[in-house]
């Protein structure tokens, strides 16, 4: 079954493009002027980005994508590799007519955001956000899931995303929207979820991405990834680095208001427009 729409107070509009090999993509979009667009994490919908899409629409063009397979997007027969969904991140740029884009990228967006930086350049970027996840510094975090969780995840789905679901949140979340976010990760079939979990590069790969822009960048992240956000501010000439030691995976929804404060200043103060 598709996922429920956005919260029905939602400020955003549906949109849609089709990708150069033939996939529709969705995305939600608020507010006008310079453009922010959000990319969300392995099988997360784009209404995860709802605290930014309302409290940052007033001042900023708002755009939260749904990658290929998730969401409200296409199911896709392939395209599930870095250099692909990078691809969709121009193309959307493109589609979106924007000069320049402050980049969001959470977890797996990380991951799809530093591929569209080394594929793709980054003069359309005017700044880029890195949300949680590890950048290829240092030595390799420790896993966060258990070896367990993808023979789990085939075995029972439901049960296991809904274990994800409640997990990425330090703070009580109502139980409506848990079901909300667990129904929409469902979308996402289970082969195309294996592949995303098993991205073909090397941590180098994101990491000499990363050193490749020269455009500011946020990297705001949970302590488990602290020893990387120095590395990244000792040898990017434009890096800061933000620690949130009391939220969980999806910090921007649990400390919406200190991340939106963040990334209001970023884009307003740092961003290269």
């Amino acid at each position: 079954p598709p996922p429920p729409p956005p919260h029905p107070r939602s400020v955003a509009r549906s949109g849609h493009f089709v990708t150069s090999d033939k996939v529709r993509l969705h995305y939600l979009e608020a507010g006008q002027g310079r453009t922010i667009l959000f990319v969300p994490g392995w099988s997360m919908p784009a209404f995860i980005w709802e605290p930014q899409l309302a409290g940052l629409s007033p001042r900023w063009r708002t755009v939260a994508l749904d990658p290929r397979s998730q969401g409200r997007s296409q199911v896709a027969r392939n395209g599930h590799e870095p250099s692909r969904r990078g691809r969709d991140i121009a193309e959307a740029i493109e589609r979106l007519g924007a000069d320049r884009v402050v980049l969001v990228g959470w977890s797996l967006g990380v991951l799809d955001g530093l591929a569209f930086v080394q594929e793709h350049g980054d003069a359309r970027l005017a700044g880029l956000v890195l949300v949680d996840n590890s950048v290829g510094e240092g030595k390799p975090p420790a896993p966060s899931r258990p070896s367990t969780f993808l023979p789990s995840l085939r075995a029972d789905r439901e049960k296991t995303m809904r274990g994800f679901v409640k997990g990425m949140y330090a703070t009580p979340q109502d139980p409506a929207y848990l079901e909300a976010v667990t129904r929409a990760a469902l979308v996402t079939p289970y082969d195309a979820q294996a592949k995303l979990l098993s991205y073909p590069r090397p941590r180098e790969y994101w990491r000499d991405a990363l050193y490749a822009t020269r455009r500011p960048v946020l990297y705001a992240i949970r302590p488990r990834f602290a020893a990387q956000g120095e590395a990244v501010r000792a040898r990017h000439a434009d890096a800061s680095v933000e620690v949130f030691e009391d939220a969980g995976h999806a910090l921007f929804v649990d400390r919406a208001e200190r991340f939106n404060a963040l990334l209001e200043s970023f884009c307003a103060r740092r961003a290269l427009w």
